[in-house]
C-alpha cells in the first residue's frame, strides 16, 4: 500500500490547484448597438389622444446591449429606446436570442428607457409600420454582434450623486384639502401641481434617489466597453410632439460614447442608461424653490444628460476593475390579481360614455378613464403573470420589475438586499403600469388610478419580497 500523503502537503497540493483555476479564469465582455428608429408616419405614443404622429427623427433610436461572461454564465443586458414593451415582445426576443446564442432567456434582462417621444410595438396589419418586428430583429442582432465582440475585460462599479435633477411629482394637499379625479371622486395627493395649487400643498408625497449608479467594463489594454448607469428619473421631455427622439437617455449615451470611444477597427464604447424606480420622480420641482425658466427644445435634456454624463465619468475614473468576478441569474414569475372596477365605478363610466359629444366634462380626463374603466371590467384573464429577476455580477446585486416603480420601493429593496450594492431597473421584461404602494393608493392621484394602474393594491409588497428572495439565491 502507498503511504498516505502528509495533510500539510495535501493542503498545499489543493491550495496551488485552487490557486492555478483562480489564474486560468477569464473574464469577457462584448456590446453593440442596433438602431431601432421606427418609420414616419406612425403615432407617438406617451400622451392622451389626440396622438401626433412621427413628422421627424431628431435623434436616433437604439437597443443598447452589454454581454458579461464569466467563462461558466453568461448574462445579457439589452436597454432599448422605448416608451415600454409587453412582456409577449420581450419574450419572443428572448427566445430567438436563446435559439441564437445559447443565452438562457433567465439570463437576460431586457428593458425600457421610458422615452415619450417613440411608438407602439403593437402588432400592425401594414408591414411598413409593424415595429413589434423591427425591434425584436433588431434586439436580436444586437445582442449576437456583442457576443461576437466578446473580449477579455476587467468590470468595476460604484455610486455617484445627482440631486439637483430629481424631485418627486406627487404632492400632498394640506390638511382636510382634496382634488378632484376623473372618476367623481376626491384625492389626498395629486402629480404635477399647478401654481394655482401651489398654496394648498403640504409637501412631496415620496422620497427621491438621488444615486447614479455605474458599472464599468474595460478591455485588457483599458479601452471602455461599455459603461452602464442607472439613475431614478423618468423622461425629462421639451421635445416638440412630431419628433421621434431618445430623450436624455440618448443624449447621455452618445455623450459618454463620444467621451470614451478610441476610435480605429476596436468595437466602439456603448453607453447604457436603464431607467431606475422613479414612477413618482421626473425633472420639475413644484416646490416654487426653482425659478421658472423658458427653455428652447433638447435644452433640458442636454442639461441633464451632460451632468448625469459628467457624474458618471467622475465615478469611473475612481474604480477598482476587477479582472474576475462571479456571474448569476434568477428568474421567476409572480402571478398578480388584475384589478377590477367597482359596481360604482362601472356605473359610472357607462354615464360618462353616454353623454352626448361636445357635452362639457365633469374632469378633463373623465372619457379616457371611462374607456379603461370598462376595459378593465372586461380585461382577462383574472391574473398577470410577471417576470421577476435578479443578477448578481460579484458583490453587485442588480434588480428587475416590469413596473414603473414608486422611488420608495426601489429604495427598501436596497436598504434589504444581501449585497452591498445594489440597483433596480425599471420596465424590465415586461410593461405592466404603475406600481404604487398600498399607502399610496390610499392618497390617490394619477398613478394610484384605474387604468393607470392594472394590478391589486398589495402588488409592490408581493413584488419587493420576491426580488429579496431572488437577490438572496444569486448571493
Amino acid at each position: 500500500m502507498k503511504p498516505l500523503l502528509h495533510s500539510a502537503t495535501l493542503l498545499v497540493l489543493l491550495l496551488s490547484t485552487c490557486l492555478a483555476g483562480a489564474e486560468d479564469k477569464v473574464f469577457k465582455a462584448g456590446a453593440a448597438t442596433s438602431n431601432i428608429t421606427p418609420p414616419l408616419g406612425m403615432e407617438i405614443v406617451g400622451n392622451f389622444a389626440p396622438r401626433p404622429v412621427a413628422e421627424h427623427v431628431h435623434d436616433e433610436l437604439h437597443a443598447r446591449c452589454l454581454v458579461l461572461d464569466d467563462g461558466t454564465t453568461k448574462l445579457a443586458f439589452v436597454v432599448a429606446d422605448t416608451l415600454s414593451l409587453g412582456r409577449e415582445v420581450w419574450d419572443e426576443a428572448k427566445q430567438k436570442v436563446e435559439a441564437a446564442t445559447g443565452i438562457p432567456a433567465s439570463n437576460l434582462m431586457f428593458s425600457g428607457t421610458h422615452t415619450h417621444s417613440s411608438v407602439s410595438a403593437l402588432p400592425s396589419k401594414d408591414p411598413s409600420m409593424d415595429y413589434r418586428r423591427l425591434i425584436i430583429s433588431r434586439v436580436v442582432d444586437g445582442v449576437r454582434r456583442a457576443v461576437n465582440n466578446l473580449e477579455p475585460a476587467r468590470i468595476g462599479w460604484g455610486a455617484g450623486r445627482l440631486p439637483q435633477h430629481v424631485f418627486n411629482r406627487r404632492w400632498l394637499l394640506k390638511e382636510g384639502m382634496t382634488n378632484a379625479n376623473p372618476f367623481g371622486g376626491q384625492d389626498r395627493a395629486v402629480m404635477n401641481p399647478g401654481s394655482l395649487l401651489r398654496p394648498r400643498l403640504a409637501g412631496p408625497a415620496g422620497p427621491t434617489n438621488p444615486e447614479v449608479y455605474c458599472l464599468s467594463v474595460q478591455a485588457a489594454d483599458g479601452r471602455q466597453i461599455a459603461l452602464l448607469a442607472n439613475y431614478w428619473l423618468h423622461y425629462v421631455g421639451g421635445v416638440p410632439r412630431e419628433h421621434l427622439s431618445a430623450d436624455y437617455f440618448g443624449e447621455f449615451c452618445r455623450v459618454i460614447e463620444a467621451k470614451l470611444s478610441t476610435g480605429g477597427l476596436n468595437p466602439p464604447c456603448v453607453g447604457l442608461l436603464a431607467n431606475g424606480p422613479c414612477g413618482d420622480v421626473n425633472n420639475n420641482d413644484y416646490s416654487g424653490k426653482t425659478p421658472a425658466v423658458k427653455r428652447e427644445p433638447y435644452e433640458k435634456v442636454r442639461i441633464v444628460a451632460g451632468d448625469l454624463a459628467a457624474e458618471v465619468l467622475r465615478v469611473r475614473e475612481g474604480l477598482k476593475h476587477q479582472a474576475w468576478v462571479p456571474l448569476k441569474a434568477a428568474v421567476e414569475d409572480l402571478e398578480l390579481a388584475v384589478r377590477r372596477p367597482t359596481p360604482e365605478m362601472i356605473q359610472w363610466a357607462e354615464g360618462v360614455l353616454a353623454k352626448p359629444k361636445g357635452g362639457e366634462p365633469v374632469h378633463r380626463l373623465e372619457q379616457p378613464y371611462a374607456e379603461r374603466t370598462l376595459a378593465a371590467r372586461d380585461a382577462k384573464p383574472e391574473q398577470v403573470s410577471c417576470v421577476m429577476q435578479a443578477f448578481r455580477i460579484g458583490e453587485l446585486g442588480v434588480a428587475a420589475i416590469p413596473f414603473e416603480v414608486f422611488t420608495e420601493i426601489g429604495l427598501e429593496i436596497k436598504a434589504r438586499s444581501p449585497f452591498k450594492d445594489t440597483f433596480t431597473i425599471e420596465l424590465a421584461n415586461g410593461s405592466n403600469g404603475y406600481l404604487p404602494t398600498p399607502a399610496q393608493h390610499e392618497l390617490g392621484g394619477y398613478e394610484t388610478w384605474l387604468g393607470t394602474n392594472r394590478v391589486e393594491r398589495a402588488a409592490s409588497e408581493k413584488i419587493t419580497a420576491k426580488i429579496l428572495d431572488l437577490l438572496g439565491k444569486v448571493r
